[in-house]
Formats: structure tokens, sequence, C-alpha cells
């Protein structure tokens, strides 16, 4: 197992990525912790974790609350022993749909303002912990969008790279100290409720099946397919795994060769 006896925080641990990345832990042996701000939709995810023979304790934190995100890190601490891994893929609240010059600023920052006000306090705290107790890893998950200007997306994209340039920063400040950053950038899993419901409404609007719609979407990719739930949270276990060691500053690029580097 590749993360034997270590313990894994995941912030957005509700969500359809959060909870795969969970399971992925889990099923390679972390003890894994998951965090959000509602307690019912973890419980459901640490069930299925606990059913499947794994570890999982299901905690609320608000992760936009810096001092709540530090109480809850030493209480985790206290419990289960230090964090050797922390993944957030907290919601930053959807600003899409629209052209930036027929949006209202407040909309174009929302996401860039969670994503950046969970990211330092999630990054802060993770790093200040992991520096006192031998090092860990600090995994976040970002879109094509961060790379790559799409009509439409609002302040998703400006946040996406905002974040990864966040991380990038945070490993060169905390290398010498034991501590990796990396991320896994997805082109939006085809079985994570919110991707399948617009992929569906293209599918219903066009008189096509699901599946015909994604071979659409793939086609130009080099290997004709979009990344599972799964499949990137495997890319999460690769990196949270001594198997990464040397990775730091860096990401999993799951989006099938649809991004090159």
């Amino acid at each position: 197992m590749l993360l034997e006896g270590k313990t894994a925080m995941v912030y957005g641990g509700s969500g359809a990525v959060g909870g795969a990345v969970a399971k992925a832990f889990a099923r390679e042996g972390a003890r894994v912790v998951l965090a959000a701000r509602r307690h019912g939709p973890l419980e459901a995810i640490a069930a299925e974790i606990t059913s499947a023979g794994g570890e999982a304790h299901a905690t609320t934190v608000d992760a936009t609350d810096l001092a709540a995100v530090e109480a809850h890190i030493g209480d985790v601490a206290r419990r289960f022993g230090p964090v050797k891994i922390a993944f957030s893929a907290i919601d930053w609240g959807d600003s899409q749909g629209q052209p930036l010059v027929e949006m209202t600023v407040d909309r174009f920052l929302r996401p860039i303002q969670t994503a950046l006000t969970s990211w330092h306090n999630v990054g802060r705290t993770a790093a200040r912990h992991m520096r006192a107790h031998g090092g860990g890893v600090i995994l976040g998950f970002t879109a094509n969008a961060g790379r790559e200007a799409y009509n439409n997306v609002g302040g998703f994209g400006v946040a996406c790279a905002a974040v990864e340039h966040f991380l990038r920063q945070l490993a060169v400040e905390n290398g010498q100290f034991g501590v990796r950053c990396c991320w896994v950038r997805s082109p939006g899993s085809p079985d994570s409720p919110g991707v399948r419901e617009v992929w569906q409404m293209h599918a219903d609007s066009r008189g096509l099946s699901f599946e015909e719609v994604h071979r659409e979407f793939a086609k130009d990719t080099p290997l004709r397919r979009i990344a599972s739930l799964n499949q990137v949270a495997d890319a999460a276990v690769l990196l949270a795994s001594d198997l990464a060691s040397s990775m730091t500053a860096t990401m999993a690029n799951t989006t099938g060769g649809a991004q090159v580097d």
C-alpha cells in the first residue's frame, strides 16, 4: 500500500473529487480525515470507506476561516497523529456562463476570493504543521482553464492559475523542510455530477447519447478519452506517495494529452 500508516486530510471531502480522492487514499492504507462545512454528506463518504475496509473520520471545518483551520488540524493531530497529506478540493463557487464584459466585479471575483482565501489558510496551516513534524505533501486540484483561456468561464480560470502559482511558491519556500506541494490538473471528469449534467444537456439538445458526446469532446485528445474521477484520484495517490518524492512545485497532468507539456 502506497500510503500505509499516513494521516491524510481531505478538505472538500463531501464533493465528487474530494470523495473520490479520499476513497483512493484509504484504499492505499491512509487514515483519512474528511473535512467540510457540513457534516452529513461527509458521514456518507466515511461510511463507504469504512465498509470497504478503510479508515475514515468525518470532521467539520470552514476552510475560509484561518483560526478554525488551525484549531482543526491541531485537533486532528492529537486524535490521529501528524497530518502527512493535505488535499483540498473545496467548492470555490461558480461564476461561469457569462462574458467578462457583462460580468460584475463581485461575480468575477467570487471563485478567486474563495480559492485564494481557502488555499492561504489550508496551505499556510498545513505547511507549518508539516514543517514541525518531519515534512509531508500538500496537494491541490485545478482544471484546464488554469492554463488555457475559454469563453464564459468568468473568474474560474483565473482562480485555477492563481492556485497553481500559490502552490509553486509554497513548494519553493518549504521544500527545505521536507514539504512537497503539487496539484492534479483535470479536464473535468465525465462521471462528476456537474460535468455530467452539462454534457447531458449538450447531448439532449442535439439528439445524441451521452457516450457520443463524450467521444466528440475527447476526439482531439491523444488518448481519445477524458479521465474519470477514479483516474484523477489515482494521480493524487501517486503525488502523495513516496514514489513521487522528487516531485514538487509541479502537477500530474490528467488531461489525456489535451494540454501537452
